[in-house]
């Protein structure tokens, strides 16, 4: 299914860039979810495709649903910490029920259903603040040197989210906004295969310079897809 979202640029309210776009969307891709009683796999865009996917699957599973977000950038900024009013960067804030109040869920996540992995890059300025919310919250996290950990304990109905940009840029480069020192694409999909429980997940944030790719990222994208085990 391809939902018809609006790609214009909108307006910038409430330190949110294009907010009345992304509502809109956000109506469409809900209108479209509510006709699917099954799990569902989302792929194209970037990290703020996955707010209604999330959500549902929230709705549907409750406080036994944990998400393992598999991202470069922890995405838990608010308009007031990310002044380019990117709502990609505040996506995982907002599902935490702290964001642009049009797009926080009816049932937000408890930070404790939460897992970061493969963390490592935050905007400088307020990279200390980013950092104190995540340990006063409780959220779970990792970096790439013990990016195997999320597997510790893991439990679910597990809902997987994956930025692209988790991965190393000399081997997957096509990506929004790359960061050196990244997962190698072979770890990565080594870990996603060993996933139990699947019940959602998304594959965001791919960049290629043409409509065809390279033909190797692709590839990598497509053995990703292969390794979710959703439903499974």
């Amino acid at each position: 299914m391809t939902v018809p979202v609006l790609d214009t640029e909108g307006r910038r309210e409430a330190g949110v860039r294009g907010l009345d776009v992304l509502t809109e969307n956000l109506r469409r891709t809900r209108e479209a979810l509510a006709g699917i009683d099954d799990a569902v796999i989302t792929v194209g865009g970037e990290c703020a495709v996955d707010l209604a996917p999330l959500s549902a699957a929230r709705a549907r599973y409750g406080d036994r649903l944990t998400v393992l977000w598999i991202d470069a950038h922890p995405d838990l900024y608010t308009p007031r910490t990310l002044p380019s009013g990117s709502f990609h960067g505040m996506i995982l804030r907002t599902l935490l029920g702290e964001g642009p109040a049009p797009l926080v869920p009816d049932r937000p996540l408890a930070p404790e259903q939460v897992i970061l992995a493969g963390l490592r890059a935050f905007e400088p300025d307020v990279r200390e603040q980013i950092e104190d919310y995540i340990e006063r919250a409780g959220i779970r996290r990792h970096g790439v040197s013990d990016f195997e950990k999320v597997l510790d304990g893991l439990s679910g109905p597990l809902y997987v989210h994956i930025d692209l940009d988790v991965l190393d840029p000399p081997e997957f480069g096509a990506t929004c906004y790359p960061e050196p020192d990244g997962v190698r694409p072979q770890r990565l999909i080594d870990l996603v295969s060993q996933l139990d429980n699947v019940v959602g997940a998304a594959i965001t944030e791919h960049a290629p310079a043409d409509d065809a790719g390279n033909p190797d990222e692709v590839e990598t994208i497509r053995r990703l897809g292969a390794a979710l085990r959703v439903g499974g």
